[in-house]
């Protein structure tokens, strides 16, 4: 069964009553066209200042007639670790996508991207306020008024709960390495390794609490993955390098014309 949800279930339930909200052409302007390869739009949600949040569905075109696993990549979680939006803004771009069926969310935190700060516009850390394992932290890492207190943290929420991903991949800044405290190890070294990037323990100095990726793990079949960049990744690894390291991650691959 794709879902297994144990103490949350009441909270996820009453998020997911929320039906996800169709791309219109109010968001249109403020945002990039989408490209020759691009599926659908959504906008899933929207921010503390009312930015939408955009996920684009990419199109997938199978390798030998298999269609490959359903991927979701986020990034700007925290709005001063922008540079991967590099990395999904080449694959929203490219010609096409063989071999995954892969959703991109390119900017999670749109109002921290906005100010370049770590947190939303309610001084909240968005991967502090997810209902596994919160408690009420200060500080940098303010984990917000309750478990998935923020618009954010639940439009990400009802998003996965609907997808249900095989794999979800969490890019952020500045750490460099690829998190191996997680229900699967063995698939996180792999990571590291095709992304050219250490294999290491995120553990926050004991538990991270209130984490997307930790939410998600405990919750469903699928699995969420922690990936940190340095604090400044060329743009040549974000634009031309690292998007193919990722699609082969899954065994995919991508047609990107004259980029990179």
């Amino acid at each position: 069964m794709r879902r297994r949800f144990v103490r949350t279930f009441a909270l996820v339930a009453a998020l997911v009553c929320a039906p996800l909200v169709i791309s219109s052409s109010s968001a249109a302007p403020q945002h990039p066209a989408a490209a020759g390869n691009v599926l659908e739009q959504k906008v899933i949600g929207k921010s503390v200042r009312g930015r939408p949040i955009l996920a684009w569905h990419l199109d997938d075109r199978p390798i030998e007639g298999h269609k490959g696993p359903t991927v979701l990549l986020i990034a700007a979680m925290h709005g001063n670790e922008g540079a991967p939006r590099q990395l999904l803004e080449t694959l929203r771009k490219a010609r096409a996508i063989h071999g995954a069926d892969v959703w991109l969310v390119p900017t999670y935190n749109p109002d921290g991207l906005a100010a370049h700060h770590r947190r939303n516009a309610h001084g909240v850390d968005l991967n502090r306020n997810y209902p596994y394992h919160w408690v009420d932290l200060d500080g940098n890492y303010e984990s917000g008024a309750h478990p998935g207190s923020e618009p954010e943290t639940r439009a990400m929420m009802r998003f996965l709960t609907e997808l249900q991903p095989d794999y979800v991949l969490s890019f952020h800044q500045p750490l460099h390495g690829v998190d191996l405290d997680n229900k699967r190890p063995g698939f996180s070294r792999k990571v590291a390794h095709t992304l050219r990037l250490p294999a290491t323990t995120l553990d926050c100095g004991g538990v991270c609490h209130g984490t997307m990726t930790g939410w998600y793990n405990h919750n469903f079949d699928g699995f969420a993955l922690t990936v940190e960049y340095g604090a400044r990744p060329s743009q040549r690894l974000m634009r031309a390098v690292a998007p193919r390291q990722v699609l082969r991650v899954f065994g995919a691959f991508g047609s990107f014309g004259g980029q990179g």
